[in-house]
């Protein structure tokens, strides 16, 4: 059976400080790890300095290294702490894989690694007795599902958000949509390589990872596939709202300016028939030329009007 050792802030908060030297296979999981403690792991287990070093920069990159006594895996996710979609906060996984234990290193907490821990404890049989590497699954796959309500969500805003670009337009959706393309990079910008090291643990021959567990590893690598065309085709929408938000924006600017050349057009004869009847001779005075003004100041707007709309301008 796996031992599990939960150790928090340096401080064993469960499983008891005996499992650490006990033999057998173990489960530690260490969260917001301190010098201290990833230096007495290395101690314990034989953790590579560099691999430690890393646990102690959250600033990798999804990775996969192979060290003499375990394999170093380093995976990623996100999580939303707010309904702003584009309000991510980055998780960044540590992983120590030996055929005897598996160490887990993490700086926030995170609901996957809860629910795997509860589906440990209620079923041991049915997980632990398979192995460290499907803990290993388990959690990668923990972390991968977590993508899928994130992504979702963020179609059904860039939907919302076409509809609200086509009714009306307005400046803070051109700020929103840059916000979402961010968004849309940073997540692109993680997954992309963790697909390539899910991609090596689905395959055999990989040390510590038993042939049995690469066909479950295979499933979190169609999770990601599956993941990678979602963020593919929402840059692909992005782009067509983007594109329809200019577009919206140059149709507005052409009817302000079709109106404003109307109008002007109205005026222009208008102010050629009140110069030129406002002429100081006598012969302008009489009632005729009077009569005349009016029915030029009159007719020609009207004249206009009509020819614009048999020219379907109006």
């Amino acid at each position: 059976m796996i031992q599990v050792c939960l150790l928090k802030d340096g401080q064993v908060v469960s499983g008891g400080e005996e499992l650490l030297s006990q033999d057998g296979r173990k489960w530690i999981d260490v969260q917001q790890p301190t010098e201290e403690v990833l230096n007495r792991l290395a101690e314990r287990f034989g953790l590579h300095k560099l691999a430690v070093e890393d646990c102690l920069h959250l600033d990798q990159r999804p990775k996969l290294e192979e060290y003499p006594n375990h394999q170093f895996i380093v995976l990623q996710g996100f999580t939303t702490a707010t309904k702003d979609v584009c309000d991510l906060t980055l998780h960044e996984h540590h992983f120590f894989l030996a055929p005897e234990w598996i160490i887990s290193v993490h700086d926030f907490p995170f609901a996957g690694f809860d629910a795997v821990m509860k589906r440990v404890r209620d079923d041991p049989k049915a997980t632990l007795e398979r192995g460290t590497d499907f803990i290993l699954y388990m959690l990668a796959d923990g972390l991968v599902d977590a993508q899928f309500p994130i992504l979702d969500a963020f179609s059904d805003e860039l939907e919302d958000l076409e509809v609200a670009i086509f009714e009306k337009v307005e400046p803070q959706q051109l700020q929103r949509i840059f916000e979402m393309k961010r968004m849309l990079v940073q997540v692109r910008r993680v997954l992309s390589p963790q697909r390539d090291v899910v991609g090596l643990l689905s395959r055999r021959g990989i040390v510590h990872v038993n042939e049995r567990t690469t066909l479950y590893f295979r499933d979190v690598y169609d999770h990601l596939v599956r993941l990678y065309e979602q963020i593919d085709a929402g840059r692909d929408i992005l782009g067509n709202v983007m594109d329809g938000y200019l577009s919206m924006v140059a149709n507005k600017t052409n009817d302000i300016t079709k109106q404003l050349t109307i109008f002007a057009t109205l005026f222009l004869p208008l102010s050629f028939i009140v110069g030129f009847f406002g002429q100081n001779f006598e012969a302008l005075s009489s009632t005729g030329y009077y009569y005349a003004m009016w029915v030029m100041i009159i007719g020609f707007p009207v004249a206009l009007v009509l020819w614009f709309k048999h020219k379907q301008w109006l």
